[in-house]
């Protein structure tokens, strides 16, 4: 696909995306696997979109088995170039309420057993993460949720746990000593594989509840988060439909150049199988060169 496109991964709750047209659903094979779906490819207005339900329709797989390099590099071979993520997340704030949305400009990766790179099997790269959202994408998402009436708070930190349990009263209270904002399972290592990629990264986080460490507020359950969700995904979806028309090319922050100086390793002991493999990411600045066809 030659045509730039805008990417969804829509998290619990959001398995579709109301309002494209000219759907086409694609079946991609990465290097590292399948996605978590099938990925659908129409537009919205004139907009190239293509979206993935993170967790695969039905929400079948749990946070820890998600495939984030095979979901990340079937975006990035569908010619996404902006990725918006939709993550439901309990709220760490007094002040973030249920049902608010956030827009985190942080992320803090306290998972375990996650592969969290594109890079390996010969070739050293070492993206930077000290600002992992892109301030323009972000932007745009903050303009559209506030459009939507709902409560928006722009930054913040989002911790990322392995789960796929709720976290115990002790290690709740230890997450806010620690200053973070909001609780999920699923931006890490999303993000960390979208700025390898070099994709545009920003996070819309519904707030469903209060995790555990509120004592006024029931405790955490899967039937308060449903309950919840349900509002909270009507309001992503509109932010969706808001914010999808309002970006476009080209994209002036750092994002397409994130590894013109991260890679390190010699371009000469890179095995050629790797390169290959990672053509779509790296190719830019180390291309693989390919013999010409013998003629007749």
């Amino acid at each position: 696909m030659s045509e730039a496109a805008i990417g969804v991964i829509g998290g619990s709750g959001l398995y579709e995306l109301p309002g494209l047209t000219d759907v086409r659903w694609r079946r991609v094979r990465t290097p590292f696997g399948d996605p978590s779906d099938e990925l659908c490819v129409g537009r919205m207005g004139r907009q190239q979109v293509v979206f993935l339900s993170r967790h695969g329709r039905g929400h079948r797989i749990r946070p820890t088995d998600l495939n984030y390099r095979a979901n990340i590099w079937g975006l990035k071979s569908l010619g996404v170039e902006w990725v918006i993520s939709i993550s439901a997340v309990g709220s760490m704030k007094e002040e973030i309420r249920p049902l608010d949305l956030v827009i985190p400009d942080q992320f803090f990766d306290w998972t375990r057993r996650r592969v969290s790179s594109f890079f390996g099997d010969g070739i050293v790269g070492h993206v930077g993460m000290a600002e992992p959202v892109c301030p323009d994408l972000a932007a745009v998402l903050e303009k559209a949720a506030r459009l939507t009436g709902a409560t928006v708070h722009r930054g913040g930190t989002y911790i990322c746990i392995e789960g796929p349990q709720f976290s115990t009263k002790a290690e709740s209270r230890i997450y806010r000593s620690w200053g973070v904002d909001v609780i999920g399972m699923t931006n890490m290592p999303e993000v960390k594989l979208a700025r390898e990629a070099e994709l545009c990264y920003a996070t819309v986080a519904l707030a469903t509840d209060y995790d555990v460490w509120h004592e006024t507020h029931e405790a955490v359950s899967v039937e308060a988060v449903v309950r919840n969700l349900m509002q909270n995904v009507a309001t992503a979806k509109e932010v969706l439909a808001r914010a999808i028309p309002e970006i476009a090319p080209p994209r002036t922050c750092e994002c397409p150049r994130l590894l013109a100086n991260a890679i390190i390793s010699n371009p000469k002991e890179i095995p050629l199988t790797t390169r290959r493999r990672l053509e779509l990411i790296i190719g830019k600045y180390l291309p693989v060169e390919r013999k010409g066809r013998r003629r007749a």
